[in-house]
């Protein structure tokens, strides 16, 4: 499909919403954009190409809200890691960068890198590390785009300055919330851990060695999340902050939100597809070394009912693009986080919906109507609906694929799921009218993708090449 092209209109199709039972509906879509979700088989205008979909569901195209640039090859990767989204039945990404520095020189930079590359429309979100961050805040809002900004909990005084960074506190932690608050319309993404804990257990383990993951989930037990997580809650409350709560991994984390959430519900929380599919138990190495770390089974079906009872709002990936050389060896050595955006949805299709019944439309909450809420570009994504941009991911819950990460397109050459075998998938990826995959093949053209310039006041714009 090309969105130049005559109007079309997808016909035999079921579509996915949230909060609604899936139905039969066709799909008009004129200039890139919904034209109308009609009956089945209604009239259309003369000139209307018809296109038949018949067994497929048609979901809002889905959103990856946590994947990392910077961590692959710099330039390429954001035509690399787009299309590994594509192939997934992405068609937006929003990714996050750590810097000290102030961030206009590197918007300037990241920008010339990924407006010629994209395969996916694509957004930002800045970490805050240093003063100047918090200073220039409302400008990165209005000048750039940026509504949504990272703080890591862990990198505080010397494990930040250890990183190249000032080396913050909660002191600062609680300005940054403060002026995110004033500002209005911001969401700051919180990395909930207690590095003091964290490194008195680590300090520990030093002479007795790191021999499996259960040893380094030990190092990180859930008491250091969710302290975390009552703090960050609590600072949001008492500031009128919106927070969000990234890669929650533990039933007592989970637990605290739950509770805060019935006096302040400004509070968001995403998981991963790791702490859906894999334990600390697994004989994985430094390939299964991750920030929060694989938990136990009972922690994993924590998570699970987190995704039923409606506790989890997203799902994404935390991806990584590194190559497998960082991950084999040693577990104290090995870098942590892996590549994981394509294979979401198998993920939530065969274990959640085949496995253990998880509707499709609270799918469809967690990988596009939520992350485009909580973002704030649900005037344009996340449903489908007239007026909406044309992202649509055609689904087959019935196709059995076994995972090569070859096929995936990332520039890291491994997956956690490398020989899995899943149940449902992307079959299609459609942008704004364009399909950019087609059968497991990229069929879309670097620079197909446009930056996400998201104001406070909740609208977004497109800004292309």
């Amino acid at each position: 499909m090309n969105p130049s092209a005559n109007p079309t209109v997808l016909r035999g199709g079921t579509v996915v919403s949230a909060g609604q039972e899936p139905s039969a509906r066709d799909i008009l879509i004129e200039d890139g954009r919904i034209g109308a979700v009609l009956e089945p088989g209604a009239a259309v205008a003369a000139g209307v190409q018809e296109r038949r979909i018949d067994g497929l569901h048609v979901f809002p195209g889905l959103i990856e809200a946590h994947m990392h640039f910077g961590f692959g090859e710099k330039i390429t990767e954001y035509q690399t890691e787009t299309a590994h989204a594509a192939i997934g039945g992405f068609t937006t990404v929003l990714a996050y960068f750590l810097n000290n520095e102030a961030y206009g020189d590197v918007y300037r930079r990241e920008q010339a890198y990924a407006r010629p590359r994209a395969h996916t429309d694509y957004g930002f979100h800045f970490s805050a590390a240093s003063e100047l961050h918090i200073q220039e805040l409302g400008a990165y809002v209005k000048d750039h785009g940026v509504t949504s900004f990272k703080y890591f909990m862990n990198f505080k005084g010397e494990e930040g300055r250890y990183l190249g960074l000032d080396g913050t506190d909660d002191g600062y932690f609680h300005a940054l919330l403060a002026e995110a608050a004033r500002t209005g319309g911001v969401t700051v993404v919180c990395h909930t851990e207690n590095i003091e804990i964290v490194n008195r257990l680590r300090n520990a383990q030093l002479d007795k060695g790191l021999e499996n993951l259960q040893q380094w989930e030990a190092i990180k037990p859930p008491i250091t999340e969710a302290e975390a997580c009552i703090k960050a809650m609590l600072f949001a409350e008492t500031l009128g902050a919106t927070i969000y709560i990234p890669h929650m991994s533990s039933r007592m984390g989970l637990d605290e939100v739950r509770r805060w959430r019935s006096r302040y519900d400004r509070v968001y929380v995403e998981t991963c597809p790791h702490y859906l599919t894999h334990t600390s138990d697994m004989d994985l190495g430094g390939m299964g070394k991750a920030n929060p770390p694989f938990r136990s089974q009972a922690e994993q079906d924590a998570l699970w009912e987190g995704l039923f009872d409606g506790s989890i709002d997203v799902v994404a990936s935390d991806h990584c693009p590194r190559k497998r050389a960082t991950k084999d060896k040693s577990l104290w050595l090995a870098s942590q986080g892996f590549p994981g955006t394509a294979t979401i949805l198998p993920v939530l299709l065969h274990e959640g919906y085949h496995k253990r019944g998880l509707p499709l439309s609270r799918i469809c909450e967690l990988v596009s109507t939520n992350p485009a809420r909580i973002f704030g570009i649900d005037d344009r994504k996340g449903s489908i609906a007239p007026g909406m941009d044309a992202d649509i991911t055609l689904v087959d819950l019935n196709l059995e694929r076994t995972v090569h990460h070859e096929d995936l397109l990332s520039y890291s050459d491994y997956s956690i799921y490398d020989g899995w075998t899943f149940k449902g998938w992307a079959v299609e990826t459609i942008l704004r009218g364009k399909t950019t995959m087609k059968d497991g093949r990229l069929t879309g053209t670097a620079g197909d993708g446009q930056y996400l310039f998201r104001h406070n006041d909740g609208s977004v714009e497109l800004q292309g090449a």
